[in-house]
């Protein structure tokens, strides 16, 4: 009994379970702060007084970066320490894909919410379709998309004009383009263990983040100073910052993961055939790269 026993014990996996940790109660409430902060912020931009808004974020961010920073140094302490399996390695691949589900219907329901915009309500308002008759609530409004006239110019004021989609959008478009071959390249020259191959790709992926980002923050500006295209001039300016804003947040989380990954990299860490961090962070950067191209469509050209 107790040899067959043994034989059964052997044939199972060793499945690491972590200790109890507060961790996951300081990022929740570390984004509760960015969140409340940032609400804070828009609020009063909106009102025009000032607000501690943005330190509040700020305050939510650096213990949100704090957090992760512990987190992840605990996992990666656990696997050197030999302590992850097969199983849990699993447990992992799921996750990260159930994350980057989630993540995928965050932006679905953005991305629907502008076509019910666009193709109803939009038109709805100018008098057309079953619903038109709601023409009623501001009489001669002509609905026409990129929206340059609100139904109360008043209370929204409308932006002079648009982001021109051969521009600035067209290079950030190219560059996250790029940087997904970038990537590619260094996960290729993870696999074959040519370490120097990776560090380079790596870091070129990472150059071409922080530029993307430089560009966005680039278009905000002219958006604000010079098209009047701001979160108050309506349902089109709400939805261009809307999507874009969250896309570019989603990419500086993306280029903060690479930069540990290249941190990791250079302190020799990952192997040909153990290397979950560095694909996760891959997997997360092509969807932020999908999701860049969907928007540079439906947002800046359609």
């Amino acid at each position: 009994m107790s040899a067959t026993s043994d034989n059964h014990a052997s044939e199972h996996e060793h499945y690491f379970v972590p200790a109890q940790s507060r961790l996951p109660i300081y990022t929740a409430l570390a984004m509760f702060l960015m969140v409340y902060g940032a609400g804070s912020m828009f609020n009063a931009m909106t009102q025009g007084h000032d607000s501690n808004g943005e330190w509040i974020m700020f305050i939510g961010f650096l213990g949100l970066a704090f957090v992760l920073y512990q987190w992840f140094s605990a996992i990666i302490k656990e696997n050197h320490a030999g302590l992850v399996g097969d199983q849990l390695n699993r447990s992992y691949v799921w996750g990260m894909s159930w994350f980057i589900f989630s993540e995928v219907m965050f932006f679905f329901a953005f991305f629907g919410a502008l076509f019910y915009l666009r193709t109803f309500v939009g038109p709805w308002i100018g008098g057309e379709g079953a619903k038109g008759v709601t023409n009623m609530l501001w009489e001669g409004f002509e609905y026409s998309w990129p929206m340059l006239s609100n139904p109360d110019n008043d209370a929204f004021v409308p932006p002079h004009d648009v982001i021109n989609p051969w521009h600035l959008p067209l290079i950030n478009t190219l560059i996250l383009v790029t940087s997904s071959v970038t990537l590619t390249i260094a996960h290729h020259a993870l696999e074959a263990g040519k370490r120097k191959q990776l560090n380079i790709w790596l870091g070129a992926t990472i150059v071409l983040g922080l530029v993307f980002l430089f560009f966005q923050a680039e278009e905000y500006i002219e958006a604000y100073s010079h098209l009047g295209l701001t979160l108050a001039s309506g349902i089109y300016g709400s939805t261009f910052f809307m999507l874009t804003g969250f896309h570019g947040a989603h990419v500086t989380i993306g280029t903060f993961m690479l930069i540990v990954q290249f941190f990791r990299s250079l302190r020799g860490h990952f192997e040909p055939e153990d290397h979950f961090g560095f694909k996760a962070s891959a997997w997360y950067w092509h969807f932020v790269d999908v999701v860049w191209v969907c928007l540079f469509v439906f947002v800046y050209i359609l």
